[in-house]
Formats: structure tokens, C-alpha cells, sequence
């Protein structure tokens, strides 16, 4: 998972920004529903859409290894610093790891809001919050179906589930709280990372004080032993496992329930470990989307220059930071120890950094290029894509597992690095072109009203008549 491996919630639906659509009553001069319901097209703003549409389009980018790229294949990649395979990777890497996700996750937190304004309190019936909670529940049913029968190990619906149940109380706070909320996480996340590079640090010392005694002919202590066996498993993940590529290959090209059992105990200690430990990077970026939503970033209400500053500082100082984070990576695949010798502190603590401003970046180009009325198809296309992003999201992992596992074509570590990205174009011009095409003709996509439908336990209206708006 971008992760690993995706969307907000908004009175449309959104996994970490999938599918969030506009309160009627968010927009000046518009009333609220009388009953809570989904919103209409018109009162959609079609920037966080758009946004949306090239996050999701973007994520795929990311996630495309590991639906079909062998997880050894990056030491060796890594290794092997040159031709197309890991130039492929290092632009990927410095323009857009983490920054779509990081994107969604914004959206999210900006959906989480605009869900719950989009209501009022009805003196018969569910409350908002329970409407809320209840898409909640639903979007964790959705992760759990998309990662134990989509078999994609990859998934994030079940993460922002989670996730959004903890926003709920934070919906009316001012932003510049929620900016301190968010550097908060930061700072968790941070120290977590820095308590696991502490214990590695401390083990790699105890591996050289070991081969020090051992050349000395004397004996280890417990400690030193412990600290030898410690940094040598460490350092095993970095070599060439012949026994286990071969392993992960047969069951990944094998029938589906070769698959699902392979993948079983993978997803089920995913599931586990980003429940705890993997929640801090999601709420970080929900808060900040929560903040910049209220200030009307996402909603294209501020300044051009505003942008044009955001883009620029977002670029100017992300991308070399994203440089040092990538050349850190080679450094650490090819010199572990050499790392953990020379930084006191492990180099890979700028990525929260580098993704919120590479994100601000991304986000500040696309609403530039929007106001400038640039390559209007392109625009509306990509707005589709983004209205009907939980369509796309999961059928992005219907189309890549259909490709790669054994069950469909089979074409799982088959493709070279590089050519990986000739599947995300193709899937990328089939969305594209598909969803305007479907949105002619219909309100949502078909997972967008089956989620609407379960949320209000209702059958939502879906073919689009001459009177829909």
C-alpha cells in the first residue's frame, strides 16, 4: 500500500477523498435539506473533484508494484542505480510518493466536514453522527472486501474507516487548531520512527563490539549476542532470497484460493499494524485537509498569487528534499550499516515533510491550470474521474489483480519496473474515458450509490433523467 496503499467522505463518499461531495447548505445562499440525503450535481464544487480525480489517477502509480512488481525486485533496482527500470523509479519517487495518498487523506478530512454540514438534526430518525458512523462502517467493510476477495494487499479503505471515527469531535474547530493537531501527529510519528532507529542503532553497535571480540578470541555476552543476531536479521532483508522469490511468485500466479491463502497472513498483519502504528500519517494529513478546506484552499476561493506562492514554495522546497529522501533510499539499500553509523538520526524522517508540501504543490498546479482554462476535455474528464472515485478506486484493483494474479492473466513479476507504468497509462485512459461516458447517463458510479444506498438505508435514485441536475 502506498503504504503503501486510498478517500474522503463527504455527503458523496470518499475514501480518503474518493468520492466527497459539497453540502447543499455549504455554499452561500443555498438551504439545507429538509431530510438528509445525498447531495445534488449542482451543488458539487467541482475543484475538490478535480482534485480528487488526479489523486486517484496518481495513486495508482504507487500502488502498481505491488500489485505486480516483486518486493526483492526494489534491492536489486536499488542496487543498480542506472537504465530505465530505476530512473523510472527515482522520478516516481521524488515527484509523487506518498503525495497522492497524502492528497486523498487531505480530502478526507475536508469530506468529514462537509458530510456533516450537508445535515441537519432530524427530530424523527438517525442523527447525523449516526449517518456518519454508519458510512464509516461501511467504508471498513468495503477495506476488508477489498482486501480478502479483490485480493489487493494494498488497500486503505479499512485504515480511513478507522481513521474517520476519530475526526468527528474535531469538525467546528478552527484551523489553526487543527494545524496544530496535525503537527502533533507529526511529531508522534516522528518519535515513533526515532524510538525504532534508536533500538537499531543500539543493535548495530552491539553487532560491532561482537566481530570486535570475536577477532580478539573472546567471548560474547548475552547482550552482545542478542545485539549480533538482532542487526544480522536486519541486515538479511537487504540480500537476494532465492527460496522466497520463487515461493511468492508460484503462489502469486496460482489459482484464487492460492492466493487469498497466500495473502492471508500479509493482510491480516497489515491490517494490524497500521491500525496502531500507521494512524498518525493518515491523521495528519486529514486535519491539514480539515484546516485547508475552512480557509476555502480546495474550494478555489483563494488568490491566484496564493496559489502561485504555495506552488512555488511547495516545489521549490519539496522536490530536493524528495532528492535527498530518494538518494537516501540507494544509500540504504546498498550501505545499511554505513546509515546507521553515520546519521543519528534516520535520514527518512523528511517524508511527512516532503509530501505535504509536494501535495500542496500538486494540488496548487491543477487548481492554476483549472483557472486558466487550459485543456478544458481534460479538466471535465479528470472531474469524472474524481466524482465517481470509489468506482475507480476499486476498480482500478478489480482490473491490476485480474492482470497480475493467476486467476487472470498471470503477468504477476513478469514486467519489468518500468513497463509496470504502461499498465497504469492504459488504466488511466479507460478511466478517463469511461467516466464522463458512464456520468451521462447515470448520477453516480455503481459502488458510490451502492454506498449511498446503505448509508441511508435507501434506494438512491441512479439513472440521470432530463430534469437531474
Amino acid at each position: 500500500m502506498e503504504a503503501n496503499p486510498v478517500f474522503p467522505i463527504t455527503s458523496d463518499t470518499s475514501v480518503s477523498g474518493l468520492t466527497a461531495t459539497l453540502p447543499a447548505d455549504y455554499q452561500e445562499g443555498v438551504q439545507a435539506q429538509a431530510a438528509p440525503r445525498p447531495v445534488a450535481k449542482a451543488d458539487r464544487i467541482q475543484t475538490i473533484d478535480l482534485i480528487r480525480g488526479v489523486a486517484l489517477l496518481g495513486i495508482l502509480m504507487m500502488n502498481i508494484p505491488g500489485f505486480g512488481f516483486l518486493a526483492s525486485g526494489f534491492n536489486t533496482l536499488l542496487n543498480n542505480p542506472t537504465g530505465a527500470d530505476f530512473y523510472t523509479f527515482a522520478v516516481v519517487g521524488v515527484a509523487f510518493e506518498g503525495t497522492m495518498r497524502g492528497l486523498f487523506s487531505m480530502l478526507f478530512g475536508a469530506g468529514m466536514v462537509l458530510f456533516t454540514q450537508n445535515k441537519r438534526e432530524q427530530a424523527n430518525g438517525p442523527t447525523v453522527a449516526e449517518y456518519y458512523y454508519r458510512r464509516l462502517l461501511w467504508l471498513v467493510l468495503f477495506g476488508v472486501i477489498n482486501a480478502y476477495v479483490l485480493l489487493w494487499r494494498g488497500d486503505i479503505l479499512f485504515f480511513y474507516g478507522l481513521c474517520g471515527m476519530l475526526l468527528y469531535p474535531f469538525r467546528r474547530i478552527k484551523g489553526v487548531w487543527l494545524i496544530g493537531l496535525a503537527v502533533l501527529c507529526m511529531g508522534f510519528n516522528s518519535i515513533r520512527s526515532e524510538i525504532w532507529y534508536g533500538e537499531l542503532r543500539e543493535n548495530r553497535a552491539g553487532y560491532l563490539e561482537a566481530k570486535s571480540q570475536e577477532k580478539a578470541h573472546k567471548k560474547l555476552t548475552d547482550k552482545q549476542k542478542e545485539a549480533k543476531t538482532a542487526w544480522e536479521r536486519f541486515e538479511k532483508n537487504f540480500k537476494p532470497d532465492p527460496k522466497k522469490d520463487t515461493k511468492e511468485l508460484t503462489n502469486m500466479r496460482g489459482g484464487y484460493g492460492t492466493v487469498f491463502m497466500h495473502l492471508l497472513p500479509e493482510n491480516s498483519a497489515s491490517e494490524i499494524y497500521y491500525t496502531y502504528y500507521g494512524s498518525w500519517d493518515m491523521l495528519l494529513m486529514m486535519f491539514l485537509g480539515m484546516a485547508l478546506l475552512g480557509w476555502g484552499f480546495f474550494s478555489n476561493k483563494l488568490p491566484t498569487s496564493t496559489y502561485v506562492v504555495t506552488l512555488l514554495i511547495g516545489y521549490g522546497i519539496g522536490l530536493p528534499i524528495s532528492w535527498f529522501y530518494v538518494a537516501s533510499q540507494v544509500d540504504w539499500s546498498q550501505h545499511p550499516g554505513q546509515i546507521v553509523d553515520n546519521y543519528r538520526t534516520i535520514p527518512f524522517q523528511v517524508y511527512d515533510i516532503r509530501r505535504v508540501l509536494l501535495a500542496l504543490g500538486h494540488a496548487s498546479l491543477v487548481l492554476l491550470v483549472y483557472r486558466s482554462q487550459l485543456v478544458p476535455w481534460l479538466m471535465r474528464a479528470l472531474t469524472a474521474v474524481g466524482q465517481m472515485a470509489f468506482t475507480n478506486y476499486l476498480m482500478q484493483s478489480i482490473i491490476c489483480t485480474l492482470i497480475f494474479h493467476g486467476y487472470g492473466l498471470g503477468y504477476y513479476g513478469k514486467l519489468s519496473y518500468y513497463e509496470l507504468y504502461y499498465v497504469v497509462a492504459g488504466v488511466w485512459v479507460f478511466q478517463l474515458i469511461l467516466s464522463p461516458i458512464w456520468l451521462q447517463y447515470f448520477l453516480f458510479g455503481p459502488f458510490e450509490w451502492l454506498w449511498r444506498s446503505l448509508t441511508y438505508w435507501q434506494l438512491q435514485p441512479m439513472r440521470r433523467t432530463i430534469s437531474a441536475t
